[in-house]
């Protein structure tokens, strides 16, 4: 079952009170009350405030930005799944910093040496566009280079695998099918499935230089049947435009054997050019999704801190949380942490007035 993340920011209200205890109150509150979903503690640093203004305006391209940062890390991501499927290798969990999606996650911490926390946020926030950017450029590079060779492949599948009408001959004839000789040649004609009984009775009749007995089945799919027929060079036009008339297609068809084996080498060398690239492509996937989802959370850290800033005010006192949802009970979660929550700041306002 799927689970969703939510990332929640809670304001220190009490005089004298922490994060930290508010975290405990919190945790007290949820035990008391049976609540079975995970709640964990999503570190926050003290980072650089700045002007109103500026919040202000960060607040405004934020949004923007995650939605990007966000669709890239997803990109990327299904472009592993479409990788690993076309090698036939089963999903694994994706890691981050060597470590599982949720852990990173759950067990957040700060990168100082990335994002120095006495940076301007604008520029945080700048420096992971330019990151993520650059990687999602990246990635259509080289995933153009992987879907190149796989669209050269997909054309001659194309083309071996097609109707008989159009598809290339080459690899359903052999040497022995093929009689050329100074006055004789072999012809390939195309003729529909349920036509062969009329094929078989009147290809000698098509012209008196076709050699007798000499038309030969030598592949059929679900609407044509390949046969050969022999005949004089002489009339080959001839044939061509009776046969035409009576609904046979013959095929213009020179069996070479250096293009056979020319055919073969090219396909092997695409099939090893794909499965390098698609190896190569999946592990540079593998390390840039775990730079984007870590430069995601990042992200994400900074929009939390700003929406506190400008909703709970200065200086900087609130606790974020990450809180692990399924899908299939999210309405329930919400309204019993909704609960949770509200009865933690009435038992703090009741005990303010107490005193």
């Amino acid at each position: 079952m799927a689970t969703r993340y939510w990332i929640i920011s809670l304001p220190v209200q009490s005089p004298g009170a922490t994060a930290s205890s508010l975290w405990s109150r919190l945790q007290d509150s949820i035990s008391r009350h049976s609540f079975d979903t995970p709640l964990y503690r999503f570190n926050v640093p003290d980072l650089r405030v700045g002007t109103l203004d500026s919040l202000l305006a960060l607040s405004d391209d934020l949004v923007k930005s995650n939605v990007f940062v966000e669709g890239v890390s997803h990109k990327i991501r299904r472009q592993i799944e479409d990788l690993e499927r076309a090698g036939g290798v089963e999903s694994g969990a994706l890691t981050v910093d060597g470590v599982p999606v949720d852990t990173y996650l759950t067990r957040f911490v700060w990168d100082e040496g990335k994002y120095p926390t006495m940076s301007p946020l604008k520029e945080i926030v700048g420096s992971i566009q330019t990151q993520v950017a650059k990687i999602e450029d990246d990635m259509k590079v080289r995933a153009a280079e992987y879907n190149n060779v796989r669209s050269q492949l997909s054309a001659i599948n194309r083309k071996q695998s097609g109707s008989l009408a159009v598809r290339d001959l080459s690899n359903l004839v052999k040497p022995e099918d093929m009689v050329t000789s100074e006055h004789l040649v072999t012809l390939l004609a195309i003729v529909p499935k349920y036509s062969q009984k009329d094929w078989l009775a009147s290809y000698e009749s098509l012209d008196t230089f076709v050699v007798p007995r000499s038309s030969k089945k030598l592949y059929e799919d679900n609407e044509y049947a390949l046969y050969t027929v022999t005949l004089f060079a002489k009339v080959v036009d001839n044939f061509k435009v009776r046969a035409r008339e009576k609904g046979f297609q013959v095929r213009d068809f020179e069996y070479s054997p250096e293009a056979q084996e020319s055919w073969k080498q090219e396909m092997e060398k695409l099939l090893q050019d794909q499965e390098a690239m698609r190896t190569s492509l999946l592990q540079w996937c593998y390390a840039s999704y775990s730079e984007v989802f870590s430069s995601w959370m990042h992200f994400c850290a900074v929009c939390v801190f700003v929406e506190s800033i400008l909703r709970y005010g200065l200086p900087p006192s609130f606790l974020v949380i990450c809180s692990a949802v399924m899908v299939n009970s999210i309405f329930s979660v919400l309204s019993n942490l909704i609960s949770c929550i509200s009865l933690l700041f009435l038992h703090h306002l009741q005990r303010v007035r107490r005193k």
